[in-house]
């Protein structure tokens, strides 16, 4: 394997064991869907920690994607590799949430904005321009959701940071819900290019049962009383997707070039989980 693949591994199991063992106290006072909610943050961690390696090991890859009109592309690379390690060990070690959410939200509309807007008009009718941008928006979004919760109780910024973030992130669930019904050839959850393998049973099956999945979820989190259940539910589900379908799928290619697109596949699909678990934060209890 590359270091390439060595760092990504590397920085990905470090954060996921290191997320995992500080979330123990917040674990444990949450109930109900709670529990499963507060997982987001530190499997975005996991997710960002993936990515911000990869920005280090293989910087001049990812180069090409650095605007053309902004100066020192390579700086622009490694920049951004630190910004999304300083989130992940944010998230982990449970400090300055709701700046570093804040900021992360931002970076991801950055990339909306900069990257993926300027190349509408060649794409306009392109389905994997409208998925990517669509997943950079939900990205952002549930961080936004997160940063809004740990704003003051009532404060007006956090209110609109959390109604925006769900309306983006709901609205991108039933995007992609749609996508798994008109598309079912492609892998699920976020449905990108790469399509199912032959191994996988009932592959149609799948891709019916994830967009209906995320659908139902999509809608739930429009609705007050159906944000956390919704969120759980959902994030749950993707989880399971990352375990059970994207790992698989990178042990088999692990020892191939596919390698660094395996882990890949991995971490947008746990961020895409997290996105959705984050935008279950702040939501009121329903009353009975």
């Amino acid at each position: 394997m590359s270091v390439e693949v060595w760092g990504m591994l590397a920085a990905g199991i470090a954060a996921l064991v290191a997320g995992l063992v500080l979330v123990q106290p917040r674990f444990r006072a949450a109930c109900g869907a709670d529990k499963v909610i507060v997982l987001g943050p530190p499997f975005e961690a996991v997710a960002l920690a993936i990515f911000a390696a990869e920005h280090f090991l293989a910087a001049r890859d990812l180069m090409p994607i650095v605007p053309r009109w902004l100066p020192g592309p390579l700086f622009w690379t490694y920049f951004f590799g630190v910004a999304l390690l300083a989130a992940a060990v944010s998230f982990i070690i449970w400090r300055y949430v709701r700046w570093s959410a804040l900021l992360l939200a931002l970076f991801f509309l950055l990339i909306v904005v900069t990257v993926d807007l300027p190349n509408l008009p060649p794409r306009l009718h392109e389905r994997l321009f409208w998925t990517l941008t669509a997943r950079e928006t939900a990205f952002g979004a549930g961080a936004m959701v997160l940063s809004g919760s740990l704003w003051p109780r009532g404060s007006l910024v956090g209110t609109m940071l959390m109604r925006l973030g769900r309306v983006f992130v709901g609205a991108t669930m039933i995007f992609y819900a749609i996508q798994h019904f008109l598309f079912p050839q492609f892998v699920p959850g976020v449905p990108l290019e790469k399509m199912i393998p032959a191994w996988v049973p009932a592959p149609t099956l799948l891709s019916y049962f994830m967009g209906t999945t995320l659908l139902l979820a999509g809608i739930g989190l429009l609705v007050p009383r159906t944000i956390r259940v919704a969120a759980a539910s959902s994030g749950m589900v993707l989880l399971l997707l990352t375990a059970f379908f994207y790992v698989p799928i990178l042990v088999m290619e692990i020892h191939t070039p596919l390698a660094v697109e395996g882990i890949n596949y991995v971490g947008d699909t746990l961020l895409f989980a997290a996105t959705v678990l984050l935008a279950g934060f702040g939501a009121d209890l329903p009353k009975n």
